[in-house]
């Protein structure tokens, strides 16, 4: 279907019918306050939502800012179920508002409209659903990752908005992305072209740059409209911080002129906490402990892992951690045996043992209930993905034809990494490929809570369809890795070079790749069956645009394997 450029947001109005306060429509100001950046919910529950907004102040001076939350089962708030007052927007959580609605009057797998007040001034309305006790049918979940603000329009998050049925949408990280507005800046070749220029535009530091930063992402009508269409459940990725980060440091962050890391961490974590529909950490617990579990009914358990902050060890690089020789004919020859001996290391872990412990109890508990799925909400892609041998795939002729193609820069880029790939290295070091011995000891806590479940994973900008084994060739899950809804994807640069096809040819475990397309995952859920629709836009650059089934897979509960359909 093509869809135009029209948002959402009118759609879900913000009528003022019902409302104990009397409220004027939304888009009227008349006491100096709007909502600028919409509303939103998530981390649902059967009968608790997490309702968010931001409160944008005429005078940010003015102090804080009494707000009423209004739950309904009607758009036309006929039926309000629910009114929370005495509800503040406060200065010192930029002016955001965040309410957990536990257990006071939510009913389980219920539809709710939802909106605020502030001053006389009415929010946007929005959407959520609660979780399903007991028997369900089906469970439809939208799954989505990587909205680098100037790589293109979020066209993705509109497709979303309209669809006829979503239970959840589930983000998978890289909320927002840390760089600056220059030049050269990530995606700024298609940002300026857009006018989608960072706010600030320097590379974010501060609490005040983060914060700058999630307001400016937020503006965004199509993310605001997928927000009010349903509840969200996030976890971070690296950018919500820094590229590539670690437990202790990231790639992206120089001490010696960007202060500490771990100033630079709780800047972006209590940004991060404000801006977004996720519950707070409970006191005396770890911020950086933000894996949890949802279940829906007694058809599926979500269990959101955290792989970034709490067991990640620093990444390796081919460029830090590869050592070279001269070979006979002088060209440098890579020490593939000591770069494997750091690889294979047995302390290289993500998880770290108390999530992973945390991790096998919660699989456990759902076989045990006799859910048919386990679904894990996993931020890096799982396979083992070995880089293209490009001389293997072609004759000489056709690589250097291919390779004349490209621009000087990524051609430098592709021959360095061919001669890495040609020795059956990943093609993704910062993936679970760069922790084989953790991703086993993950293994073998599947095995032990005898599961297999759907792993979901984003990161990577591109679409994966895998079959997870362990090193033993034991079948362990199914992988779904969807694509970023604008950020750049490695094949966008390779012209006709079909790298997602090569990847699927080199690897068993890889059924499906696409390196180009963007979009999100359509999961949903039944007793009988799961099935992936990896779902495309035509274009990030303009509307209107496509959307199309890319490919789709279906598993049948109880089965190890896919089939395409």
């Amino acid at each position: 279907m093509t869809l135009d450029r029209r948002s959402l947001l009118g759609w879900f109005g913000a009528g003022a019918a019902g409302s104990m306060a009397g409220p004027v429509a939304a888009g009227t100001n008349p006491s100096g306050v709007s909502f600028a950046h919409g509303v939103a919910s998530g981390d649902p529950m059967p009968r608790s939502v997490v309702f968010w907004t931001r409160v944008t102040p005429a005078d940010p001076a003015a102090g804080d800012i009494e707000v009423v939350l209004e739950v309904a089962t009607d758009a036309d708030f006929s039926r309000i179920v629910h009114r929370s007052s005495g509800l503040r927007a406060r200065a010192g959580r930029d002016f955001t508002v965040k309410h957990d609605l536990d257990g006071q009057g939510l009913e389980p797998g219920t539809d709710y409209h939802y909106r605020f007040i502030a001053n006389g001034v009415t929010s946007p309305v929005g959407r959520t659903r609660t979780l399903a006790l007991g028997a369900l049918a089906e469970a439809r979940l939208a799954v989505v990752s990587c909205q680098l603000y100037p790589g293109g329009l979020y066209n993705a998050y509109d497709a979303i908005a309209r669809l006829e049925q979503v239970d959840a949408v589930v983000h998978l990280g890289d909320y927002i992305y840390e760089y600056g507005a220059g030049p050269d800046d990530y995606g700024m070749e298609t940002g300026a072209a857009l006018n989608r220029l960072p706010d600030p535009p320097h590379e974010i530091v501060s609490l005040d740059d983060y914060r700058r930063r999630h307001a400016q992402y937020k503006s965004d009508p199509d993310l605001q409209a997928a927000h009010a269409r349903a509840p969200f459940i996030c976890v971070w990725d690296d950018h919500e911080l820094a590229n590539d980060t670690w437990n202790t440091g990231a790639q992206n962050h120089q001490p010696d002129t960007e202060g500490e890391f771990v100033t630079r961490k709780a800047a972006a974590l209590r940004a991060y906490f404000e801006w977004m529909p996720i519950r707070e950490p409970l006191p005396g617990t770890m911020g950086e402990a933000i894996q949890r579990t949802f279940h829906f009914g007694d058809l599926a358990s979500l269990m959101m892992v955290e792989t970034r902050l709490q067991g990640r060890m620093r990444q390796l690089s081919y460029g830090a951690d590869m050592g070279f020789s001269a070979g006979p004919d002088g060209r440098p020859v890579p020490d593939v045996a000591a770069f494997e001996t750091l690889r294979q290391a047995e302390d290289r872990d993500l998880l770290g043992p108390a999530q992973r412990e945390w991790l096998g109890r919660e699989l456990a508990t759902s076989k045990a209930a006799g859910r048919p799925w386990q679904v894990l909400g996993n931020q890096v892609v799982m396979a083992r993905v070995a880089g293209p041998d490009i001389a293997a795939m072609a004759t000489p002729e056709a690589v250097a034809g291919m390779l004349a193609g490209l621009s000087p820069e990524i051609r430098a880029q592709v021959e360095q990494a061919a001669v890495l790939f040609s020795h059956g290295l990943p093609f993704n070091l910062d993936s679970w490929d760069g922790y084989p011995a953790g991703r086993e000891r993950l293994y073998q806590t599947f095995k032990a809570a005898r599961v297999r479940p759907i792993v979901l994973a984003g990161d990577s900008h591109a679409f994966w369809v895998n079959e997870l084994k362990d090193a033993a060739g034991e079948a362990r899950a199914v992988e779904f890795g969807t694509s970023g809804i604008s950020s750049p994807s490695p094949g966008d640069a390779l012209g006709e070079f079909p790298l997602g096809a090569a990847l699927a040819g080199t690897n068993p475990e890889v059924v499906f790749c696409d390196q180009t397309a963007k979009g999100f995952v359509l999961l949903t859920l039944t007793p009988a069956a799961a099935r992936a629709e990896l779902m495309a836009v035509s274009t990030i650059l303009s509307r209107p645009y496509d959307l199309r089934t890319l490919k789709s897979y279906t598993l049948d509960a109880g089965a190890a394997g896919l089939t395409e359909g």
